[in-house]
């Protein structure tokens, strides 16, 4: 099973994938672990990578799309999570034609979706409670930052949310219950 899972930065996606990954054996495809992991590899694909970010410039979607074809082709899975791919229809095209081509494809999309209010006081907090505790803070972990992050993915991603309605492929979950109600929708949307 191959899913997508869409939703603005802080949503809960790291968290219900690590659910999907350890649970049903499901590997997730983050395109920057990915990218990080490709640029100390050391491989062909690795070094190309590596030369793009010492340039600062942005990577292509040839290279994204090559690097999960490396991990579509050479990793066994009980199914893919794509988490930050794909961010465009550009990049939703070029991942069905992707799947198709290694004989597989895409069962579902989940959106988890989020009062944006709601979640700026949630990273908020959070930042609060790790500062109190004595952990890392994350220095995006303010208000200011997340309606800034906020509005890059709305403006990139919401085409996609349309994108896979049309295609019947989008399933919206509510991402601001609690981690147990949102698992439990997930696996409602997986298993139904």
């Amino acid at each position: 099973m191959n899913i997508i899972l869409l939703g603005p930065p802080g949503a809960g996606k790291g968290t219900q994938a690590r659910f999907l990954v350890e649970e049903r054996g499901m590997v997730q495809l983050s395109t920057g672990d990915m990218l990080r992991a490709a640029k100390e590899s050391g491989t062909e694909m690795g070094q190309i990578v590596a030369d793009v970010m010492a340039r600062g410039a942005l990577v292509t979607d040839e290279i994204v799309i090559g690097l999960i074809r490396e991990q579509l082709e050479t990793v066994k899975a009980n199914g893919f999570i794509f988490d930050g791919f794909p961010r465009t229809l550009a990049q939703a095209d070029a991942l069905n034609d992707l799947l198709a081509e290694q004989g597989e494809s895409l069962d579902a999309v989940i959106e988890l979706e989020v009062d944006d209010e709601v979640l700026v006081q949630r990273i908020v907090g959070r930042a609060a409670e790790a500062a109190a505790a004595g952990q890392p803070v994350r220095a995006d972990d303010n208000a200011e930052s997340m309606k800034v992050r906020l509005m890059e993915y709305y403006k990139k991603t919401s085409p996609l949310i349309g994108y896979y309605y049309a295609k019947g492929q989008l399933t919206k979950v509510d991402g601001l219950g609690e981690i147990a109600d949102v698992k439990a929708a997930i696996t409602g949307v997986l298993d139904g």
